[in-house]
């Protein structure tokens, strides 16, 4: 064995002796409430699926169309050959549902978080991040080579305390002054818990910061037709930079940033991950935009109904509100790692699957089982998890966590 697979077989058992190691496992099912694992039928309670639209008949047969009439693949980077009409209605529906002039689109929420914050901040700019903004953000805030400044999560003191920093530590960077760019999940995604974002813009205001607001896993479930929370708290008209997923709410893949029409004309000129990136597959963007017309529908209104009855009768259940914002994710901290793998075992093994998160997901010490629901659940299947969380025990050690 060479010492190139001898140290990384090293890091891999370290990650094992600290139960942190991970591996793949294979779905043989669509998503849904039930999923098809190694042979076994699993009641499934960790897929962001919100609207349980990723089954859905209409994605797919807007999938399918597609693919008929625009192939299987996009064939070249957006701004050489790749920008089939199905990544132009996708926009066109994405602005206006978010109210917004303009929408761009991208591979992932991962591709759209590094191409717009490094698009927007550089050398001499400084970004304030909450402290449990996705890792993608925080990736993306590094490889900027911007100042970064980190406020505890949901801390409006820190958050302005650490404005008035960058309000002194502010340079000229050319011809003109360094920005200030404040990131924030509207809901957060390991704890369910919502930002403040009626304060935040207040802040944003003082200070004459610019505002991004992930709001990935608010988007189809708040707000007037499910445009996010930042719509509900009538706060969307003054966030500079609205950033969300396809592969959430709407049931498809792919990641999107809705603003100003000058904002995204700056963004397809200078964001590194849209311009250097074949586009993705028009069917997903076909899927996606079935997927948007749905949230805004009649059907899209009930079935955000039946989520909110479905959080609700899981909350009440096992005692655990983190907000006063309930939102579709509910995590169950048990802090230690092999506790939190433990317990989803005992789960699997009651043919129920929630995942285990762990760190780096989360911080040290606070592993957890993170349950999500969607409109697809019935309340037969909220009652059958929380049964079986009773008979392993984790609803006792997971309240007031």
């Amino acid at each position: 064995m060479n010492l190139f697979q001898t140290e990384l077989r090293q890091r891999l058992d370290d990650l094992r002796e600290q139960n942190l190691f991970r591996e793949l496992r294979r779905v043989d099912s669509a998503q849904g409430t039930r999923i098809q694992i190694g042979g076994k039928t699993l009641l499934n309670f960790s897929s962001n699926d919100y609207l349980g639209l990723a089954n859905h008949p209409a994605p797919k047969a807007a999938a399918i169309h597609a693919i008929e009439k625009f192939g299987a693949g996009a064939g070249a980077s957006r701004l050489v050959c790749g920008s089939l009409a199905p990544f132009h209605e996708l926009e066109e529906a994405l602005a206006q549902f978010k109210k917004t002039e303009a929408a761009l689109t991208f591979s992932s929420g991962y591709a759209t978080a590094l191409g717009t914050i490094c698009a927007l901040a550089g050398k001499g700019d400084i970004i304030i991040l909450d402290k449990l903004v996705h890792a993608s953000i925080v990736d993306a805030a590094k490889l900027s080579g911007a100042k970064l400044r980190i406020f505890a999560h949901n801390d409006l003191n820190d958050l302005e305390n650490k404005l008035r920093w960058a309000n002194a530590n502010k340079s000229a960077i050319g011809q003109r002054p360094s920005a200030i760019l404040i990131i924030t999940e509207s809901i957060f995604s390991m704890d369910g818990d919502a930002a403040p974002l009626r304060e935040t813009v207040e802040l944003k205001n003082k200070f004459g910061a610019w505002l991004m607001a992930d709001e990935a896993h608010a988007t189809g479930i708040f707000g007037q037709t499910g445009r996010g929370l930042a719509d509900e708290l009538g706060v969307s008209d003054q966030i500079e930079i609205q950033m969300g997923t396809l592969g959430k709410a709407f049931g498809a893949s792919g990641g999107y940033i809705c603003g100003s029409r000058t904002l995204i004309d700056f963004l397809v000129n200078r964001a590194r991950s849209f311009i250097f990136s074949t586009a993705p597959i028009p069917a997903s963007a076909a899927a996606a935009t079935a997927g948007v017309q749905i949230a805004q529908s009649n059907e899209g209104e009930t079935r955000r109904k039946i989520l909110r009855e479905r959080i609700n009768q899981l909350q009440s259940a096992i005692g655990n509100r983190q907000s006063a914002i309930p939102s579709a994710i509910v995590p169950l901290i048990l802090g230690d790692e092999n506790k939190a793998l433990s317990a989803a075992t005992k789960l699997r093994e009651q043919n129920i699957f929630v995942p285990a998160i762990r760190y780096p997901t989360v911080a040290r010490g606070a592993a957890r089982l993170r349950i999500t629901l969607t409109a697809a659940h019935s309340a037969d299947d909220v009652s059958t998890l929380v049964d079986a969380l009773k008979k392993i025990g984790n609803r006792q050690s997971a309240i007031g966590n």
